[in-house]
């Protein structure tokens, strides 16, 4: 029989959870995933009712609760964490352009869409979807470009347009320098794989100090990676700045989805 307490233990609001996956890596006994679509707590005993994904949520939809609840159970926690090394596997609707595959599951186990970044897919493309073009130049005017590394007093960021992307996009878009570098500044950070805290901070930064004419955040379709956007307002909205802001995202086959 399971002995339940009541104790404070994490709460998540489905109406307002979208799926982002911002709060996971926030949680340092890894009680939360991501699951059809949205962020659930897998066990109470995984979770010690502390909080430290509540800051995290884009959309507020966490918040802690008391009820009955099994008690924290930490080496549970840690075996957990050990024993779970494949993220729940969700299926991105394909682009009608090309046909992606979840490679972890056959087709009767798709599940709904949801936090797939860590999903092993192909995109399966025609061979005349491969074709030769001219030399393009490279549109990009600095160095360095990952947030981490570029200096505050860097003298290319004064009154700057930016572009604040996410690894992946220039991978995924052919054209990405045609599209989105000319006359403007990059900067390119993960929001789910990097320090999340310490980019919002180096950007708050660079956003006070540097007058910046306008951001552009271009992100990938997976829905953690939108985590992107909201590094980018909290950072506006801790300087105290005015800056308008454009999000664009880029599905898997390269399209650009605004």
């Amino acid at each position: 029989m399971t002995v339940k307490f009541v104790r404070k233990v994490v709460h998540i609001d489905e109406d307002k959870c979208n799926g982002c996956g911002v709060c996971v890596p926030s949680c340092a006994e890894g009680a939360l995933k991501i699951i059809d679509g949205k962020a659930k707590l897998v066990s109470d005993k995984h979770c010690d009712g502390l909080g430290a994904c509540l800051g995290e949520c884009p959309r507020g939809a966490i918040n802690i609760e008391e009820r009955p609840a099994e008690e924290f159970d930490e080496e549970a926690a840690k075996l957990h964490q050990e024993l779970d090394k494949h993220p729940a596997q969700e299926n991105i609707s394909s682009c009608p352009s090309v046909q992606v595959r979840d490679l972890w599951k056959p087709d009767d186990e798709k599940s709904a869409c949801g936090c797939s970044s860590a999903t092993v897919k192909e995109i399966e493309r025609a061979e005349n979807d491969i074709q030769p073009i001219a030399f393009q130049p490279s549109q990009l005017r600095h160095w360095p470009v990952q947030l981490t590394l570029v200096p505050l007093t860097a003298p290319f960021l004064k009154g700057a347009d930016v572009v604040l992307a996410a690894d992946c996009t220039a991978f995924a878009d052919a054209g990405f320098h045609q599209d989105f570098l000319k006359n403007h500044v990059l900067i390119i950070a993960c929001p789910k794989l990097d320090d999340f805290e310490a980019h919002v901070e180096k950007l708050t930064q660079i956003i006070a100090h540097s007058g910046l004419k306008s951001l552009t955040v271009v992100h990938m379709e997976v829905p953690c990676c939108s985590g992107l956007v909201f590094m980018a307002k909290k950072s506006i909205e801790a300087a105290g700045k005015q800056i308008p802001v454009k999000e664009i995202t880029i599905k898997f086959n390269g399209e650009l989805k605004s």
